[in-house]
């Protein structure tokens, strides 16, 4: 029996919420100058670079997601 994916995986809902953190990071960074993770974890500390390590790697893995969906999408679609 084919199994179907009808849902996200947990490893893209992780990336989706790092992501959505960044982005909101960056909004406050650009209208406050206010850097939310300096902020609570400290400027350049070694739990905020590994946030920002992280929401990087997250938007790398979402370009990737949305390619092979893409891909996917195209694939399936065809006559």
């Amino acid at each position: 029996m084919e199994q179907v994916n009808r849902g996200i995986s947990g490893l893209t809902w992780a990336a989706i919420v790092l992501v959505v953190i960044g982005a909101v990071n960056w909004g406050f960074v650009g209208l406050f100058e206010f850097d939310v993770v300096a902020a609570l974890f400290g400027r350049l500390s070694a739990l905020s670079r590994i946030i920002y390590v992280l929401v990087g790697l997250a938007g790398l893995y979402l370009l990737y997601a949305a390619v092979q969906l893409g891909k996917r999408d195209r694939v399936t679609t065809m006559p």
